[in-house]
């Protein structure tokens, strides 16, 4: 079929993503950096931490890694895992340390007891907001017999809480914000909610338990929930997980940086470039990864856009030759994507499918295009999810691209063309 390049989550190093094919230091991503240490879920299915500017491969979705790019964060919980710290003001509660493994597979959880009190049981800390800034909290909850609130400011300031349903995974109860629940094995399920601060104030983050979903009721004394990993960061989506042990912690961004010059490998006048990836989220920022002669004059590019879940295809050689766009259902799941180019013949395929096609334009002078990158352009970070980067150096048939982009499984098919499974 014409492969000529490959990358597949495996070899890293500080500053270095290693490519598979060609068998050349020119096929590696280099020049990556972030400028701090950073955390992923490693392949015993536990949050470890990886040091500073090494690429990092995240296991969180399967058995086969993910290249994981992620924005600069900041968690200003100042005391993320240590819920006995007078830091955090205890309400009709005790917490008792150390008392469970937590999701990064040490001793180190927090168990959160309710007192016999019949009234609301949880523990708070007082955080400042600004006005029209977005904000994400979440947190690491495990539990026994009770069920978690998130309450994490008040309707005047940060309008956001809800009820988790700790035993079946599920968000009970929500308003005035957005709320998800993520299943991290083991009985531990991050709990999540996203909102915009309405004003300028110093209100409480509280992390309480419920009974059902009844938030003031008698205790027993001995009811509880394991608590681990508390966040509050700018953004309008969860990142990995940042520690913090009695400060602000700051995550720098990943920025991955292009291949070397493989002007010999890609064949400008025709071909396929495919990737498999998911977005962080569907946040309408825009995120742009391609092939190109290392500028912006000369790109087959592949990225997301201003529109909801929308997956764009551009070739551009001083002007725009192609733009193919489709509207998935889910950019954060994976997808198969791959554009083919060729003069007059231009065609996106998402996942099994031609997409969009365009039959009028030209494609690159001979020995034009000559490197990868996740940045195309400069200021539209690629941040996604990875599995598989590949070139193929001819326009393929439509049978060979419905194969290489077609899903990995039945469910997934029917999950991506929105299809409901009995």
């Amino acid at each position: 079929m014409g492969l000529k390049y490959l990358y597949l989550p495996s070899g890293v190093k500080a500053g270095t993503a290693y490519g598979v094919m060609p068998n050349s230091a020119d096929a590696d991503f280099d020049d990556f950096t972030r400028n701090s240490t950073a955390s992923r879920i490693g392949k015993n299915g536990f949050i470890e931490s990886v040091g500073s500017n090494v690429p990092r491969l995240d296991y969180s979705d399967s058995s086969c890694p993910s290249l994981l790019l992620e924005p600069q964060r900041i968690n200003d919980l100042q005391r993320s895992q240590e819920f006995d710290n007078a830091y955090w003001t205890k309400y009709q509660t005790s917490v008792s340390a150390n008392s469970y493994i937590s999701p990064d597979g040490t001793l180190n959880s927090d168990k959160l007891i309710e007192d016999n009190s019949n009234s609301i049981h949880q523990l708070g800390r007082a955080i400042g907001y600004n006005s029209g800034t977005t904000y994400t909290v979440s947190l690491f909850a495990k539990s026994s017999n009770r069920n978690l609130e998130i309450a994490a400011g008040n309707t005047n300031t940060f309008p956001a809480k809800a009820i988790f349903d700790l035993s079946n995974g599920t968000v009970l109860s929500s308003t005035l914000g957005n709320s998800s629940i993520e299943n991290y094995g083991n009985g531990w399920y991050r709990c999540i909610i996203t909102a915009t601060a309405l004003a300028t104030a110093t209100t409480n983050i509280n992390f309480g338990l419920t009974n059902g979903s009844t938030l003031s009721y008698a205790g027993d004394g001995v009811s509880f929930i394991e608590l681990f990993g508390a966040m509050r960061e700018q953004g309008s989506f969860p990142t990995s997980y940042i520690p913090t042990f009695g400060s602000d912690v700051t995550r720098s961004a990943d920025i991955a940086g292009g291949t070397g010059d493989l002007s010999d490998t890609f064949n400008s006048l025709e071909g396929v470039l495919y990737i498999k990836t998911s977005a962080l989220s569907n946040d309408l920022s825009e995120r742009r990864f391609g092939l190109s002669d290392g500028t912006s004059s000369n790109v087959i590019r592949i990225g997301y856009t201003s529109v909801s879940n929308r997956i764009i295809a551009v070739v551009y050689n001083g002007s725009n030759q192609a733009v193919m766009t489709y509207t998935s259902s889910d950019i954060t799941q994976n997808s198969k994507i791959a554009v083919k180019y060729k003069q007059n013949d231009f065609a996106l395929w998402v996942n099994g499918v031609e997409r969009s096609t365009d039959t009028s334009g030209s494609v690159f002078s001979e020995n034009t295009l000559n490197s990868l990158d996740f940045n195309i352009g400069g200021g539209s970070h690629f941040y996604s999810k990875t599995k598989d980067v590949r070139v193929y150096n001819t326009a393929l048939t439509d049978i060979d691209l419905e194969e290489l982009t077609s899903w990995d499984s039945f469910r997934a098919m029917a999950e991506g063309q929105n299809y409901v499974i009995e």
